[in-house]
């Protein structure tokens, strides 16, 4: 039994106050030191009046916690499911139950980008657009590098300007591979969007364009084609910077641009029929004005932004297709108008 259990016990002298039982290492005499702790510690006035507050913790019941009189957030109530926050080029963050956060923008058709394809992109974001955008006329000026090569080809060799003035069925089967192969890429979204296929399809199509178009201007006066390419490219620059420039929103025009080409189309048959030269300046004309429109609609498409449609991040393919091809038919109607106009 310890001596600390034994009533007559008493501690050796040493020990602070003659109370601590002796245990191994315990302090020797003289513990604690003399002036321990300091005189006037604590200091005066601690801890400061009034403390703790009178009302309790800021926030905490009377306040009614958290969301009280002193501006904290409102508590959760019993079943609340945390909401999702950010905000994906919307004016109000996205909601529980809200579809993809690229789904506030649709397409030409009208139909919103909620395919696996787009789901992550924000197509508000400058980066991701310029990127797009720079992609598109990398493609577009490799096709129309490849067409100038056919046209002046064509037109500047004889051999060759000759033999496929003397074989039509080429321009023909051109024609059906530039056709089927423009079906692929228009009406078949998959096939446009997988890589390397969309190359391929696209690259088919902008040989036999380029082959097309070398036939019609080997046609032509060398003089009046360099002509029709100098307007046609300035044409183009010039509608568009002004669609990268404007205010007004082309990509509202769907329904005009559809009406006015199937106008343009019943005209061309009409003017075949009854070929004259001023009915083909006419149709020529209109025919350049309208796709100049449709130049205009497709790289406002492309450009996204501000426009009420836009096209997917996912569709450089058919971006670069849609400038292509309206770049190549006003040249087309341009060089009608220089020919018809001499004659």
């Amino acid at each position: 039994m310890s001596n600390w259990n034994n009533p007559g016990y008493a501690p050796p002298s040493g020990y602070p106050n003659q109370q601590y039982p002796p245990y191994p290492g315990a302090p020797q005499s003289g513990y604690p030191q003399p002036g321990y702790p300091q005189p006037g510690y604590p200091q005066p006035g601690y801890p400061q009046p009034g403390y703790p507050p009178s009302g309790g913790y800021p926030g905490a019941p009377p306040h009614g916690y958290p969301g009280g009189d002193q501006g904290y957030p409102a508590a959760p109530q019993p079943g609340f499911v945390p909401q999702p926050t950010g905000h994906y080029g919307h004016d109000a963050p996205v909601q529980q139950g809200e579809a993809t956060p690229f789904s506030h923008r649709t397409d030409m058709y009208g139909t919103p980008y909620e395919d696996d394809s787009v789901k992550g992109f924000d197509f508000s974001d400058q980066s991701i657009r310029r990127g797009f955008i720079r992609k598109v006329y990398a493609i577009l000026c490799a096709q129309l590098c490849v067409t100038l090569g056919f046209i002046s080809w064509f037109l500047f060799h004889e051999p060759t300007k000759r033999y496929v003035q003397n074989n039509p069925a080429l321009w023909i089967i051109s024609f059906v591979v530039m056709f089927v192969t423009l079906i692929a890429i228009t009406c078949c979204g998959e096939v446009r969007r997988k890589s390397p296929t969309n190359f391929i399809l696209l690259g088919l199509f902008t040989l036999a364009e380029s082959f097309m178009l070398g036939c019609t201007a080997s046609r032509f006066n060398s003089q009046e084609v360099i002509l029709a390419v100098g307007i046609t490219a300035g044409v183009c620059l010039a509608l568009t910077l002004f669609a990268f420039q404007t205010k007004w929103d082309f990509t509202t025009c769907t329904g005009f641009l559809f009406v006015a080409i199937i106008v343009l189309m019943l005209f061309g048959i009409f003017a075949i029929i009854f070929h004259n030269r001023i009915l083909t300046l006419v149709y020529a004309s209109a025919g350049a004005l309208i796709f100049s429109f449709y130049l205009v609609y497709d790289t406002q498409l492309m450009m996204g932004g501000k426009h009420k449609y836009s096209l997917s991040p996912e569709e450089y393919i058919f971006a670069a297709l849609s400038l292509y091809l309206d770049i190549t038919r006003i040249f087309l109607y341009i060089l009608t108008i220089i020919g018809a106009s001499r004659n």
